[in-house]
C-alpha cells in the first residue's frame, strides 16, 4: 500500500480524474488494470492472503509500483517465491566502488587477498596474493580451473586432495545460483576436459557454500604455511565476491608471511617463481 500511494495517475500515464482523490497514489482497481491482473486478486494479495502468486505476475506489479530491485526481492520474499538474484546497485561512480575493493585488499597486506566474478575468474588482487600465492598473470586467471591445472599452486598446496572436494562442492552452489549460465557452463567444460580429478568430483553432485576454507601451502622460501581462506560478499557488487586470506594462528604463518613483504623476501619469492616458470 506504501508503494502504491507513491505512484500518482500521471505517472503511468491516466488521468486524474479531476478534483481531489480520496486515495494518495494509484488505486487498487488501477493497479490491477494496468497490471494486467483481476483487482480481486491484487486486493488478496495486498491482503496477503494465500493465493497462487507467479513471478510473472509479481514483475507486472513490481513494474507498475516502480519498485527498485531491492524492493522487488522483497514483493518477492513477501509471497513467498525465491526472489531474483541480486544486482549491483546503482552508484553516481561505479569507478569509485571498485577502486575502494581495491584499497580494501591492498589495505589487508601483508596477508593475500584477492576478487573474483561470478564464474571465479580473477578480477583482482594484492601483491601477497602473489608472494604468497603465487598469482600471477602468465596463468592464474580463473580460480577452479587453476586450481586443478596450476602446477606451481598443486606444487605448494599441502592439503589439496582435501580441499579439491569442498572447492568443487563449492562451485556447485555458485552455478545453483545461476541456472543454466553459459558462463558457468563453458569453465566446467573446461576444467572437465583438463582434469580426471575434476571430473570424479562434479559428478558426486556435492554442494556446499562458500566459508571458510584452511590451506596448507608450502612455500619454496618460506616453508609451510596455513591460511583461513573467507569468501565475502559485498551487497552493492553481487557479481564480486572478496577472498580474504588470514594466518592460522599459533603456526608462525603471520611472521612469515610478513617477512615475504619485505624487500628481502620480494627478491627470493620473485626469483622462486621465475625458477618454478621456468623449470
Amino acid at each position: 500500500m506504501s508503494r502504491r500511494a507513491r505512484v500518482s495517475p500521471a505517472d503511468v500515464g491516466l488521468p486524474d480524474g479531476g478534483g481531489r482523490r480520496r486515495t494518495p497514489g494509484l488505486r487498487r482497481e488501477e493497479v490491477a488494470v494496468l497490471a494486467g491482473v483481476g483487482a480481486s486478486w491484487y486486493q488478496w494479495l495486498e491482503q496477503g492472503r494465500d493465493i497462487t502468486v507467479s513471478p510473472q505476475v509479481l514483475d507486472a506489479v513490481a513494474r507498475v509500483l516502480r519498485l527498485d530491485h531491492p524492493e522487488r526481492r522483497h514483493l518477492y520474499v513477501l509471497a513467498g517465491l525465491n526472489p531474483p538474484l541480486p544486482e549491483p546497485a546503482p552508484t553516481d561512480d561505479p569507478e569509485y566502488l571498485c577502486d575502494g575493493l581495491r584499497r580494501l585488499i591492498d589495505a589487508w597486506l601483508p596477508s593475500p587477498a584477492h576478487i573474483m566474478d561470478p564464474y571465479w575468474n580473477l578480477v583482482a588482487y594484492n601483491e601477497s596474493a602473489t608472494l604468497v600465492l603465487g598469482f600471477r598473470e602468465q596463468t592464474r586467471q580463473n580460480c577452479l580451473i587453476d586450481f586443478f591445472t596450476d602446477p606451481v599452486y598443486r606444487s605448494r598446496a599441502g592439503n589439496w586432495e582435501a580441499n579439491a572436494v569442498r572447492v568443487v562442492a563449492q562451485y556447485r552452489a555458485a552455478c545453483s545460483e545461476r541456472p543454466g549460465d553459459e558462463g558457468f557452463e563453458a569453465v566446467v567444460a573446461e576444467v572437465a576436459e583438463a582434469s580426471e580429478e575434476f571430473r570424479q568430483l562434479w559428478a558426486r553432485g556435492d554442494v556446499q557454500p562458500g566459508g571458510l576454507l584452511i590451506k596448507e601451502v608450502h612455500h619454496p622460501v618460506a616453508g609451510t604455511l596455513y591460511l583461513e581462506s573467507a569468501q565475502l560478499r559485498v551487497p552493492a557488487r553481487p557479481d564480486l565476491t572478496i577472498v580474504l586470506h588470514n594466518p592460522v594462528p599459533d603456526t608462525g604463518t603471520a611472521e612469515k608471511v610478513a617477512r615475504l613483504c619485505t624487500p628481502e623476501g620480494r627478491r627470493a619469492t620473485m626469483y622462486a617463481l621465475a625458477d618454478a616458470a621456468t623449470g
